[in-house]
């Protein structure tokens, strides 16, 4: 029941992800980061089976840093949502990856962008976007009330928003979120949504 939506506000971009790693019917952590920091001004958030989901997004973030090392310039946030679209057409020729990507970034000459890719390399630049089961529930609170050149405040209060329509609506809803934001400043965590925390383990 992974979920995962993005925005782009008045120089920023924002991406959320739920926090859960699942498998079958079976809950292992609440704590999961689905949303990497590919380099200084970008974000990648992903979700789809665990192995591609942490395999691809690792091998994206080292290939852009190597083109960064080898070229002594950064990938633009277009230059690297076409990298990622090209290696998954490969791969879907050959050994795929089930995963999809929602890819946001900021460039000076450009500002702030969000790339749609899913699994069977389609690539899309959007101002909102969503994947997951929680795609139906957060694509209509942002088909309702996103608006372009929103602030901050006005995007964290979307997002909010999403978080509970798929928290109150969705059958077996994650609990927790995670919410990043790429700006001039750069690409960081911005906040956590938590309902449940994982419990500590007792030492022996």
């Amino acid at each position: 029941m992974e979920c995962v939506f993005g925005l782009v506000g008045n120089d920023f971009a924002i991406v959320a992800a739920d926090s859960s790693a699942v498998h079958s019917i079976l809950v292992h952590k609440s704590n999961e980061d689905k949303i990497m920091i590919l380099d200084s001004h970008k974000l990648i958030a992903a979700s789809g089976e665990s192995g591609d989901r942490v395999q691809f997004t690792e091998y994206v973030q080292k290939n852009v840093a190597l083109y960064q090392f080898r070229n002594g310039i950064p990938l633009t946030t277009a230059a690297a949502a076409n990298f990622t679209r090209g290696e998954l057409a490969t791969a879907l020729r050959k050994n795929p990856y089930f995963v999809n990507i929602l890819l946001a970034g900021y460039d000076k000459e450009t500002g702030p962008s969000l790339f749609y890719i899913d699994y069977i390399a389609t690539l899309h630049k959007v101002d909102k976007g969503a994947f997951g089961y929680g795609s139906y529930f957060s694509l209509a609170m942002m088909d309702r009330h996103y608006k372009s050149g929103m602030t901050v405040e006005e995007a964290i209060d979307l997002v909010d928003k999403c978080i509970m329509e798929i928290r109150s609506r969705l059958v077996v809803a994650p609990p927790n979120f995670v919410i990043k934001i790429v700006d001039k400043d750069g690409a960081r965590e911005y906040a956590w949504r938590e309902s449940v925390k994982d419990a500590a383990v007792p030492s022996a």
